[in-house]
């Protein structure tokens, strides 16, 4: 015979079952992640810092725990370095100069991720966030001790990119753009669109890597209409172990900048030289563009409310060339100066007609400056390294397998209402294949555990939730 439970019992057992399951973490209210939409993941963090950052790790744990592979395997490979040596730079050289706020803010992602079972700590963290900057002391503390720096530690090409304004745009506003240069390693990863909402400061949408609490390409919108986009400066060195790490400035710019003398002071206070940068800045309520060069010797503003800035990883200032880098500014079959030649004619020839379709077609062109002829390489404004005839230079050797990996659009009416287009992979549609660029070239077999195809994705455009 059958037996038959009263309803009441039932209840009773799933009741039971329910007050069994954990609570709801209530430091994640209002965190959310959107299905993943061709190849970018869309997160969106609101509360105070650790609140923040716990809901970054959690959502993103998986994520953080494969970027941090990566960048283990990047940073040692030839730096002659374990990994022991970054964690005790992040916990004795960064960590005293990072404020509270933002030590809150990593610690929650510790947490976070820590909660889903990765294991990672504190100094994985902040040396994850850091990651860019480190080659720069890495070159410091060799040449400090009369070692010759490895070829890694030596500031590369990345990125190209543009803003301009007033008689150089269709509607007389601000277009922006820029393109992300990286290896191909962990320029797959570069892959998650950040919409913040911080307990303080202005709301933001930015583009970024998981575990980062910056953008690392630092491309982004914020509320008060600052948009803001970078380029390396080349072949830079210096480093001042006694500044602020360049990672939590690039945050704090973006968070709390509401003109462009806030975002040019907070970058220049306190800077260690580390990811020396072109920064490009627009602000879209008067329509005022920038150019933020800044070394660690020498720093440069210019700005303008009718014309353009480019960048593609040359130093502007002689002076700087001269006295930060070893950097020829002569020679133009140099990766950086013909993107520079490049940019020059396009956004001369486009006068009157640049929008973010423009911007598009540009970030995608192949046309060869030196060679003049088409061809992607790596001096095309799209990169293409690793289809080079002349290979990846002593200096830039992680990018052997690299170039553009993606790619990001903005005007001033995007940027009124917080949002960008974006593209995962070459925007001009070629496809990166792991296996065959293995093949090709087997002196990156180091890189295949992790290194990922990355197709070329369609634009996608991307807006903070409301």
């Amino acid at each position: 015979m059958r037996r038959v439970i009263p309803i009441l019992a039932l209840v009773a057992i799933a009741l039971q079952l329910v007050s069994s399951e954990p609570a709801a973490d209530s430091r994640l209210k209002g965190a959310y992640r959107k299905p993943d939409s061709n190849g970018w993941i869309y997160v969106h963090l609101e509360g105070k810092p650790a609140e923040a950052g716990f809901q970054h790790g959690w959502l993103l744990a998986t994520e953080n725990e494969d970027l941090y592979k990566v960048t283990v395997l990047n940073s040692t490979h030839d730096s002659d370095k374990d990994w022991k040596f970054f964690r005790n730079v992040a916990e004795k050289i960064l960590w005293p100069h990072i404020e509270q706020e933002y030590r809150e803010e990593l610690q929650g992602i510790t947490d976070g991720v820590r909660a889903r079972g990765v294991k990672l700590d504190l100094w994985d963290v902040v040396a994850v966030n850091a990651s860019i900057e480190l080659g720069y002391y890495v070159s410091w503390y060799d040449k400090q001790r009369g070692l010759k720096p490895p070829p890694s530690a030596t500031a590369p090409d990345r990125c190209s990119a543009f803003v301009a304004t007033g008689s150089y745009t269709k509607d007389g506003r601000v277009v922006i753009a820029h393109n992300n240069w990286s290896g191909y390693l962990e320029g797959a990863r570069w892959n998650i669109v950040f919409d913040i909402v911080p307990a303080r400061g202005q709301r933001f949408l930015m583009d970024g890597m998981p575990g980062f609490i910056h953008s690392g390409d630092d491309f982004g919108v914020n509320a008060a209409g600052i948009v803001i986009t970078e380029t390396t400066i080349t072949q830079f060195s210096g480093f001042d172990p006694n500044g602020i790490p360049e990672f939590v400035r690039a945050r704090k710019a973006m968070q709390y900048s509401e003109s462009i003398d806030d975002f040019a002071r907070i970058m220049k206070e306190g800077n260690n030289g580390g990811y020396a940068n072109n920064w490009l800045v627009a602000d879209r309520k008067t329509n005022e563009i920038a150019s933020l060069e800044l070394g660690l010797k020498n720093v440069n503003l210019w700005r303008t409310k009718d014309g353009y800035y480019a960048g593609a990883n040359f130093p502007v200032d002689e002076k700087l060339a001269r006295e930060e880098t070893a950097f020829d500014l002569k020679d133009s079959g140099l990766s950086a100066n013909a993107r520079r030649a490049r940019w020059r004619t396009l956004l001369a020839e486009s006068r009157g007609k640049i929008d973010v379709a423009a911007g598009r077609r540009f970030l995608a062109d192949h046309y060869d400056t030196h060679a003049r002829k088409e061809e992607p390489n790596e001096r095309t404004l799209c990169g293409h390294i690793d289809l080079s005839p002349r290979g990846s230079k002593p200096w830039q050797p992680e990018y052997g397998a690299g170039g553009t990996v993606q790619s990001k659009v903005a005007d001033a009416a995007m940027a009124e209402e917080m949002s960008f287009i974006a593209a995962m992979g070459h925007p001009c549609g070629l496809h990166f294949k792991a296996a065959d660029h293995l093949k090709r070239h087997p002196q990156f077999e180091w890189m295949k555990p992790l290194l990922r195809d990355l197709d070329s994705r369609p634009w996608t455009v991307f807006r903070a939730s409301r």
